[in-house]
């Protein structure tokens, strides 16, 4: 979105039209700044600039413009004044850049506030929510431009065929990165088998087809293991990995989710697993899900599925999901995390088995582990997740 306000604003520029307001000859070409403003006064305002800050001075011939984020075009931009800006808000500025790249006296001021952006978001966030398909890509079928996506809930999965609209979008989320605006352009072309999907379209009438309008997909990992240090200082958690048994350090980021499972949720939550998966019935005599299609596991370099925000899954759109109650549990942070507690992970495939940074990270899942340790073909006893596991809600990757 703010980038295609940065495109908007440089046609602007470099059309001519920039010259013709400001009076200025086409050899003179004017900086152009966007940020996040931090501070504002009569005099200037302050930007957060990828790593910097810089002041923006302002005179009484500044010219401020409001853009919508969702039509962000310069030629239906509205008149806008200095009093209209606050902190948080986002802004392009054209000037002349100072050679230390501290200060910029301002011709033009373009600004969209934190307000619109959040509504925009919010309606964005519903569409996906409700028009939103996810899961693990199985195959693609490069002959007849076709995706086939395994849909997975709690107790179940499900197979969906995706057929990109004419003139879909595809995008694949950068390394380390679960940020829809840090994706790049991409094709159906570079989706690959176990790759996580989401896409926003129309779904049949009996599920079994998705029309595709937007496609967004990544490379994703799973791990679980058992904590052995914590540097709460630098944000990292040292675990041995239950699959590997190799240290692997988890770096928690600003955007890292951290969740704690409450005990008895999570018991809970592993039977109707084991229900889903045709094991015993669970104590208390209920009966299991009539006719289930056994839920897959992920492990140790595998692709994860999952449902809702902010991670990938399968849900039936307009439904909630599991990552919705993911969002609702109890959140956590780095301290909280002690030495032999188990946890698991999910994180972007960076080609490091010893270091990843963690999109979520899980504790309380013990019931989860030993599950996939004795209901699902582990061997009982011996701490390997040999065949997988499935933690409900922490796997995949964020909403556009």
């Amino acid at each position: 979105m703010l980038q295609n306000f940065i495109v908007s604003v440089l046609i602007f520029l470099f059309s001519g039209v920039f010259a013709i307001a400001f009076g200025q000859t086409a050899a003179v070409k004017p900086s152009v700044i966007s940020g996040d403003v931090v501070a504002v006064s009569e005099k200037a305002i302050v930007l957060n600039v990828k790593t910097t800050q810089v002041e923006v001075g302002l005179t009484d011939k500044t010219e401020f413009k409001r853009v919508s984020p969702i039509n962000p075009s310069l030629q239906v931009a509205t008149a806008a004044a200095l009093t209209d800006v606050a902190v948080g808000d986002k802004l392009m500025v054209t000037g002349i850049l100072a050679a230390d790249g501290k200060s910029i006296p301002a011709r033009a001021v373009y600004l969209m506030t934190k307000s619109d952006i959040s509504k925009k978001n919010a309606k964005e966030a519903e569409e996906w929510r409700t028009r939103g398909i996810a899961g693990k890509v199985l195959s693609v079928n490069s002959q007849t431009n076709q995706i086939n996506l395994e849909i997975r809930g709690l107790t179940g999965s499900s197979n969906v065929m995706l057929t990109p609209k004419e003139n879909a979008k595809f995008k694949r989320y950068a390394q380390d990165s679960v940020r829809f605006d840090e994706a790049k352009d991409s094709s159906l072309a570079e989706v690959k088998t176990g790759d996580m999907i989401r896409a926003l379209g129309d779904k049949s009438t009996d599920g079994a087809s998705f029309a595709a309008e937007q496609v967004v997909a990544g490379a994703f990992q799973t791990i679980a293991g058992t904590v052995k240090s914590v540097d709460a200082s630098k944000n990292e958690v040292l675990i041995t990995d239950l699959q590997t048994k190799k240290d692997v350090t988890v770096v928690i980021g600003d955007t890292s989710v951290l969740k704690r499972f409450p005990a008895e949720m999570a018991e809970g939550m592993a039977r109707m697993q084991m229900m889903g998966a045709g094991g015993a019935r669970p104590v208390g005599g209920a009966q299991p899900p009539q006719q289930p299609r056994p839920a897959p596991t992920v492990g140790q370099g595998q692709t994860p599925g999952g449902a809702g925000r902010p991670g990938m899954g399968g849900q039936r759109p307009g439904s909630g999901g599991l990552d919705d109650m993911l969002e609702r549990l109890p959140g956590i942070t780095a301290a909280d995390l002690k030495a032999g507690d188990m946890i698991a992970i999910s994180s972007t495939r960076n080609g490091s088995a010893a270091r990843v940074k963690a999109i979520k990270l899980v504790a309380g899942v013990e019931p989860f582990l030993r599950l996939a340790q004795t209901g699902n073909g582990g061997r009982r006893g011996q701490g390997g997740v040999d065949a997988g596991f499935s933690i409900p809600g922490l796997d995949g990757i964020g909403f556009p």
